[in-house]
């Protein structure tokens, strides 16, 4: 890991996990996994995006574990999970698979919820066994299936390529990102967070995209580069809600569009207005008010079945 770590107070401080695991992915990756909340509660599964972490999900943590089993993991490479060569849309599959399998009992159900990357995530693991047999209902923060560096507005031009081609070059930048300094705030802020998002919040993403080792960041960026789940969309067949921001500048609010539109059971799509695209952080109780109906609503309805 990085020197840097996450904030350690106020509602972003990742509390204590009632336990961890390491589950173990199909090419033998190793994935820091923890466990939140009661046994036996409703589970709510959760994968965080590019750069992040499971601190990343720390107020959802806080308000769901009251009375839900939150399980959070870091991808690999990121948090406490080990790098690994292996950087795919496959792997983030087999990596979700794993974590399902490490956590839930045959036959349980759970909602899963993914921003951004963790979004792709379950959309690459659409077709898997593992996820029809666990996933009762699903949340997309902020993300995309395809064309992600194309439609990305980061960089302030009209679309074409020499927007494409500059944002090819920051977003895949081997550059180290360096201490989180009062510059190095605004410029994440103004490519992740929206406008008015408080600075508590801004610092919060920063220490935790900062953490992000810059070998694992330009090696998944490769993969978001060419990432194409079009066709793994059409086969995720379990309910499905998305939330996006309307000032989201890395997966614009035509990219969840474009998902209601190819989810075979969209159940409608939120646009939060001046949000960007760390949702989960930007707007915490509605990311998780959005959980908590969709476990009332899909997961103890199927268990009652």
């Amino acid at each position: 890991m990085s020197r840097l770590t996450h904030v350690t107070s106020g509602p972003y401080a990742p509390p204590t996990p009632t336990r961890e695991l390491t589950a173990v992915s199909a090419d033998g990756a190793r994935l820091h996994v923890e466990v939140h909340g009661p046994e036996g509660a409703p589970a709510v599964v959760l994968a965080h995006g590019w750069t992040c972490s499971t601190a990343f999900w720390a107020a959802q943590i806080r308000d769901l574990a009251a009375d839900h089993r939150v399980i959070a993991y870091d991808q690999r490479g990121h948090g406490r999970s080990p790098a690994s060569p292996a950087c795919s849309a496959d792997a983030l599959a087999d990596d979700l698979e794993a974590v399902l399998r490490a956590t839930l009992a045959p036959g349980e159900r759970a909602v899963i919820a993914g921003h951004s990357m963790g979004g792709m995530t379950v959309m690459a693991a659409s077709g898997r066994e593992g996820l029809r047999a666990h996933a009762a209902a699903v949340l997309l923060c902020s993300t995309g299936s395809s064309q992600l560096v194309a439609a990305s507005t980061v960089v302030p031009l009209r679309p074409g390529r020499p927007r494409t081609w500059l944002t090819r070059r920051i977003l895949g930048s081997r550059a180290p990102l360096g201490p989180v300094t009062p510059l190095a705030r605004r410029i994440l802020k103004y490519a992740t967070m929206g406008p008015d998002s408080a600075p508590h919040m801004v610092e919060a993403c920063a220490r935790i995209v900062h953490a992000c080792p810059r070998s694992v960041r330009y090696a998944w960026s490769q993969v978001l580069d060419l990432l194409d789940l079009d066709h793994a969309v059409r086969e995720l067949t379990v309910p499905a809600e998305i939330v996006v921001g309307t000032a989201d500048r890395l997966t614009p609010p035509a990219h969840a569009r474009a998902l209601a539109d190819a989810l075979p059971h969209c159940l409608g799509v939120t646009e939060l207005p001046g949000v960007g695209h760390m949702t989960p952080v930007e707007a915490p109780e509605l990311v998780s008010a959005k959980i908590r109906t969709l476990v009332t609503t899909r997961l103890r309805v199927k268990e009652g079945a």
